[in-house]
Formats: C-alpha cells, sequence, structure tokens
C-alpha cells in the first residue's frame, strides 16, 4: 500500500504535498541531496512498482529565480526515443506494422539509393545506416524543417557499416521512426502520440511539439551542452577528423547544435530523437505500464505478448558509433546502474545530460527521471545520476523493504 507521507525535504523543494511509500524514503533521500543548491538545478523522479505509484517527488530551481514544482517539465533529449518507439509497438500490435516489413513499404520514397531491404526492425535497431547528421543540411535551422529532413534521409545512402552492426542514429532516429508513424497512420506524429500513449495513459505530459500553453513550464536547461566547455564547431570538427570518434561527431554533434539546443524555436519543431519534453511522471507512467505486464490502473496498454519481442535483445556487436554494446532492443537500451549487478531484464532509454526512464520486467519497478543540470555531454546514454538512483531502486526492491 501507499500513502502520501511528509519527508525531509530541503530547503529548495516546495511546498506542496510529494508522494512517497515509506520503503522508498532511502532512494527520495538520495534524490534530494543532488539538489541542494541553486547550481545544482532541479529535478523530477517518479516511481512505479508493480502497478502503483510509490513515488512522485522533486526538487531544486527550474530557472534561476524559479522553484522546481509539481508541474515543471525538462527538455529529455534521447529519453524520448523510448516513447516513440512505444508508439511503434503500439501499432505493430494491432498489425498495422510488420517489424520485418521493408520501410520502403510504408514510405515508398525511403527505398532510394539502394535502401529498399532496409526494414523496421533494422530501424529500430539502428542498423539503417543512417546515422549521420553532421551535413544532413545546410544549415542547423534547416534542421528544424521536418519535411525537407526526411526527404534528405529519404535520399541519402546507408553506410556500409550497417552489415556488420549497429551504429547509434543520435539524432536521426527521432525522424525515421517519426515519418514511419506517419506514413503508417496518416496523421502527424505529434497526434499519434497524443492518440497512443498520452491518451490511453491519462498524462498529457509527452510532447514534441510543446503546446505555447505549457511552454512556461520548461525548465531552463545549463550549462551550455559544449563538450567539456571546449568550444561545440572546434571540437566537432577535430572528432570528425579522427578514426574513433568520427562515427560520435557524424551522429550526434551536427553544426551549430549548441546553439540550436537553446533556440526556442525547437519546441515547434518535430524531431523526436532528441527534443521531447517529458515530466517524470508521465515517462515513469508508461514504463509503469510496461513493467507491470502492459496493464495500469485495470487497463490494457500493450500485451505482454508485445512487451516480450519489444524487449529482445536484437544485437550484441559493438555499436560503430558509441563503440561500445548497448545491447539494442527493439527502440530500447538495457538501463546503466553504477553497480556490478546491472538489471537482466529492462528496457529503457537514457539522454544526454542525465534524463532517463526504464521499465524492469523482472521486478515490475519502473523510474522516470528529468532535470535540467545537464551531465556530461559525452555520455551518450546519459550521467551517472540515474544510474546511482537506479541502484538504490534496485536495492529496496531485491531487500523487500
Amino acid at each position: 500500500m501507499t500513502t502520501s507521507v511528509r519527508v525531509s525535504r530541503p530547503a529548495s523543494v516546495p511546498r506542496t504535498e510529494l508522494h512517497v511509500d515509506p520503503r522508498f524514503l532511502p532512494l527520495a533521500d538520495r534524490f534530494f541531496a543532488m539538489y541542494r543548491q541553486p547550481q545544482h538545478g532541479g529535478g523530477a523522479l517518479t516511481a512505479y512498482f508493480r502497478g502503483e505509484k510509490v513515488l512522485d517527488i522533486w526538487a531544486g530551481w527550474a530557472d534561476r529565480d524559479r522553484r522546481w514544482d509539481r508541474d515543471t517539465v525538462a527538455l529529455s533529449f534521447s529519453t524520448g526515443k523510448g516513447v516513440a518507439s512505444t508508439v511503434v509497438h503500439r501499432l505493430a500490435e494491432r498489425r498495422l506494422i510488420d517489424y520485418d516489413a521493408p520501410v520502403a513499404r510504408y514510405w515508398p520514397e525511403f527505398g532510394a539509393a539502394g535502401k529498399g531491404d532496409i526494414t523496421v526492425r533494422d530501424v529500430l535497431t539502428h542498423r539503417a545506416g543512417l546515422h549521420k547528421v553532421r551535413g544532413l543540411m545546410r544549415s542547423p535551422l534547416d534542421l528544424l524543417e521536418y519535411d525537407a529532413v526526411v526527404e534528405a534521409l529519404a535520399a541519402a545512402p546507408a553506410d556500409p557499416r550497417r552489415l556488420r552492426g549497429p551504429g547509434y542514429h543520435a539524432v536521426t532516429y527521432g525522424w525515421l521512426v517519426a515519418e514511419l508513424i506517419a506514413r503508417v497512420t496518416g496523421k502527424p506524429f505529434v497526434q499519434v502520440v497524443q492518440d497512443e500513449i498520452a491518451g490511453p495513459l491519462g498524462v498529457d505530459d509527452f510532447w514534441y511539439q510543446v503546446p505555447g500553453q505549457h511552454r512556461p513550464r520548461i525548465a531552463k536547461l545549463f550549462p551550455h551542452i559544449n563538450p567539456a566547455g571546449l568550444n561545440w564547431e572546434l571540437t566537432s570538427n577535430v572528432l570528425s577528423l579522427v578514426g574513433p570518434t568520427r562515427g560520435l561527431a557524424e551522429a550526434a554533434m551536427p553544426q551549430g547544435f549548441d546553439a540550436l539546443v537553446r533556440n526556442p524555436a525547437v519546441h515547434d519543431a518535430v524531431m523526436p530523437g532528441w527534443n521531447g519534453v517529458f515530466s517524470a511522471r508521465a515517462l515513469a507512467r508508461m514504463y509503469g505500464a510496461i513493467a507491470n505486464g502492459g496493464r495500469l490502473d485495470g487497463r490494457r496498454f500493450l500485451r505482454k505478448s508485445t512487451i516480450a519481442r519489444m524487449s529482445e535483445v536484437q544485437t550484441r556487436d559493438r555499436d560503430y558509433v558509441l563503440g561500445i554494446r548497448p545491447l539494442w532492443s527493439l527502440g530500447y537500451h538495457r538501463p546503466i546502474f553504477a553497480s556490478r549487478e546491472q538489471p537482466r531484464n529492462a528496457i529503457g532509454h537514457y539522454g544526454v545530460g542525465g534524463s532517463g526512464a526504464y521499465a524492469d520486467l523482472d521486478s515490475g519497478l519502473s523510474l522516470g527521471f528529468v532535470t535540467n543540470r545537464l551531465g556530461s555531454s559525452l555520455t551518450a546514454l546519459g550521467d551517472l545520476r540515474l544510474a546511482r538512483l537506479g541502484v538504490e531502486a534496485q536495492a529496496i526492491v531485491r531487500n523487500g523493504k
């Protein structure tokens, strides 16, 4: 049984009710310790356990003169890939999408430049060979033009390395999935997200284009996303010339991206690989349904058979962009914990800078975490904050607290 209780809070936490199951107080304490000073920024953490919300807390600052409150949301970078992928699985469950069908069946233009055999499964596992965003468009602002970008991707040839293993589509993944969904449904991607995710879950905070009335809720990101504080253009140019880092620069470091991240126009655009704006509550609720066998509040969100398919590891090969083995499943990676023991049957997606969410299919636990204080900008699957929170949550569940 869960309950709302008073907890020991730092002064940064607004005077409003937080939801904490007593068993998860250690997790709440670890979270609050991260946001004791204004320079730490702010964040929110929500957890579901076996279909029940057991934690819903927030702390810190959304801006220099604004505390983080219950309604604050945050730009969460690649965390949004997991949400977009879940839309695909909702459609596949109704046989509107076949994982092993060529993408060109649904999006004929995609078959150009020899890509006619690339499947939906290839896209979901970063094996489409279309990881390159650097140089895809003439200027950074052109990346805001959805139709022009998907046209460019459809016309582009695939990188031959796709035949040897995955290459993380750090930015392009979202456009590929969004256009696939739009072609299958005949509706704009953002409308399908509302129909397939927000509506069934009863929460609106799944935004790729943020409605004007909700924009004041967005936390201000800081510091700049420049790697190690270095000049973005110089660093990205150097990395693009070095063999081991060339793939990362091609996939994640387009010219002017550091300025684009701070441009309010990103909230008008559809760039689902990185510009999703969410609350921790929304993310944890979606993954909470997945962790609970596809059901939440007595309603079916996904079938167990669908969850089994979408969580199966598809490739154990080294990713030629990341240089590691992320164990990609169909649109997700295995969550990363800051411990020797890693979850064996879990899926989720972390975002650069720290935000992320996941579902542990064995324990029935889900976590959603958003923050505006960016961590390492070179850690493509997130920094260590969520990894440490995951360790604490795992210990609570394992020890039966």
